[in-house]
């Protein structure tokens, strides 16, 4: 993981915290684009019995992934590090995995999306902890939405994608 540069902007956090997080931040950040990207290509590719009501309900999820982007980014500047840069930069931090396959059933997007933020929530906890740690209320208090939101999308693909 690369490190963030460390900016001139005030801060009563200690520098080593604020690097440790803003790398946590950072790691979300990737996943939270990567995560859009792949909701957003489930989107354009959904097909089947339910392709309305699946590509309407990713979109909604896809439209609020994309929303958080720049309030991560925002609060690595805030706290005095620099962010990504790239797709190259998203490319190298992510955990969360692509799915390039030319097909995927509908049933499997949902499935796959859900995981997903299940594995978003677990390093949006991690970041939450370095968050407390460093004494940093405001990022802690963030994540506590990201993290509800998250949840949500979880909650209605799981839901959706539930078997009769």
């Amino acid at each position: 993981m690369t490190t963030p540069a460390m900016l001139k902007t005030p801060s009563d956090l200690e520098s080593n915290a604020i690097r440790t997080l803003a790398d946590a931040l950072n790691a979300v950040l990737a996943d939270t684009y990567a995560l859009y990207l792949k909701t957003k290509n489930f989107h354009w590719h959904v097909s089947g019995p339910h392709f309305r009501d699946y590509h309407l309900m990713l979109d909604e999820q896809a439209t609020q992934i994309l929303a958080t982007t720049d309030i991560i980014a925002e609060r690595v500047r805030k706290i005095g590090a620099t962010t990504l840069r790239s797709i190259g930069h998203i490319a190298r931090l992510q955990r969360l995995e692509d799915n390039d396959r030319d097909f995927v059933p509908a049933r499997q997007m949902l499935t796959e999306l859900h995981q997903d933020n299940l594995e978003l929530v677990e390093h949006l906890r991690e970041a939450k902890r370095l968050a407390g740690e460093a004494g940093d209320n405001a990022t802690d208090s963030l994540i506590d939405d990201w993290t509800d939101e998250a949840e949500q999308r979880a909650w209605f693909l799981f839901e959706t994608g539930r078997s009769e």
